[in-house]
């Protein structure tokens, strides 16, 4: 059984072994199911299309064809070639 210690704030430091066996990371969320009064389930919150839709959306960008990106791509590259 890993352990961890609340502190005064009531915060905790989840033990790394535990971050890592959930790949939890920085910023993650997770949640808590209290059951009863001896018995909390931590789950991370996984993150569905519907919260990450739009996120890079730009408006001040103006969208661009596939054949523009690819003409762009290659342009890039001969620039860059080795």
């Amino acid at each position: 059984m890993v352990t961890a210690t609340i502190t005064s704030k009531g915060q905790i430091t989840i033990p790394k072994f535990v971050r890592e066996s959930l790949c939890l990371n920085a910023g993650d969320r997770i949640a808590f199911e209290v059951h009863g009064r001896d018995e909390a389930i931590m789950k991370p919150i996984t993150k569905s299309v519907d919260d990450v839709f739009g996120l890079l959306h730009n408006p001040s960008i103006t969208p661009q064809s596939i054949d523009d990106m690819d003409t762009a791509i290659g342009r890039q590259m001969s620039r860059h070639k080795l």
